[in-house]
């Protein structure tokens, strides 16, 4: 049953509109097992044709080193196009535009600019020589070089906005400083998106806002990550998961196809995959969608 409604889901998608653009989202890896995960979700993933894809920076800048070499080596190994993600968490400006030059040289062209999560158990404080917010790292990165720049928006607002006009705002300020595209958290509230999308148009912003999605390998691991940002985990949800045990796998796909198919109802072209280096349903759901010929 899950395998059909799957293929019917899909099968609805292709029909009605043309192949989406879609990227993926890696995180460095901690060791060497986690790294030969980490490839074979590249190798994977890579047939696929992706716009891009993206590599993350841990809380506090953690993973600078983990980064660029995750990067540098997409480069030399891959014909994907890397986009590093820098935040202005405990850095100068000085080493920031040291780091963009350098990603410059190695031969990057997009960076995910984000003003960064403060480490475990401490509040967010702005470096007294560092760019305090993402919109300052922006235009930071703009005078260092002609880079490709994406930020982060929030349908359901960030954790720590005072309200979502106040977040809005903040989305603006970081396109005007110069980024050409801003992609979603994770949500699994549909409607939340498409209100937010309205939002920003009402609010005269026209740059893309790609939405990020995220398969649900693990519900519970999942609910936790949505719980710290702040996204909503509908209760037919919760529900669904918590009748489910053999067929999650396919529950999954299901779910996040569903997501799919509504949003390009509604006119949305590109995608954006939180891969957590798991290769298996973000390659089957964006094959079926028709990523890679």
């Amino acid at each position: 049953m899950h395998a059909n409604r799957l293929s019917e889901l899909l099968s609805r998608s292709a029909h009605a509109a043309s192949v989406p653009a879609i990227s993926f989202e890696f995180f460095p890896p901690k060791t060497e097992a986690m790294e030969t995960q980490l490839w074979a979700c590249i190798e994977r993933l890579a047939p696929l044709r992706p716009d891009f894809v993206s590599v993350t920076y841990g809380a506090g800048g953690t993973t600078q080193a983990r980064t660029h070499a995750t990067v540098a080596r997409i480069l030399r190994e891959t014909t994907l196009c890397p986009a590093a993600h820098l935040t202005c968490v405990g850095a100068t400006r000085e080493e920031l535009d040291a780091v963009a030059r350098r990603y410059w040289a190695l031969g990057v062209r997009h960076i995910v600019a984000l003003r960064g999560d403060a480490p475990p158990g401490t509040a967010y404080v702005p470096h007294e020589n560092g760019y305090p917010y993402a919109a300052d790292l922006v235009a930071g990165l703009r005078r260092a070089a002609p880079f490709e720049i994406s930020v982060a928006a929030y349908p359901e607002g960030h954790p720590e906005s005072r309200n979502a006009q106040d977040d809005l705002d903040n989305l603006r300020r970081k396109l005007d400083a110069g980024a050409t595209r801003a992609i979603t958290q994770f949500f699994f509230d549909t409607d939340a998106f498409l209100r937010f999308r309205d939002r920003c148009a009402a609010a005269g912003i026209a740059a893309p806002i790609v939405p990020g999605i995220l398969p649900i390998t693990n519900f519970p691991q999942a609910a936790r990550f949505a719980t710290q940002c702040g996204a909503t985990v509908p209760t037919w949800l919760r529900d669904l998961f918590s009748r489910e045990t053999e067929t999650t796998t396919a529950l999954s796909a299901i779910v996040a196809a569903e997501q799919i198919r509504l949003l390009q109802s509604h006119d949305v072209a590109g995608f954006h995959f939180y891969t957590l280096n798991r290769a298996e349903l973000c390659h089957a759901i964006a094959r079926l969608l028709g990523a890679g010929g």
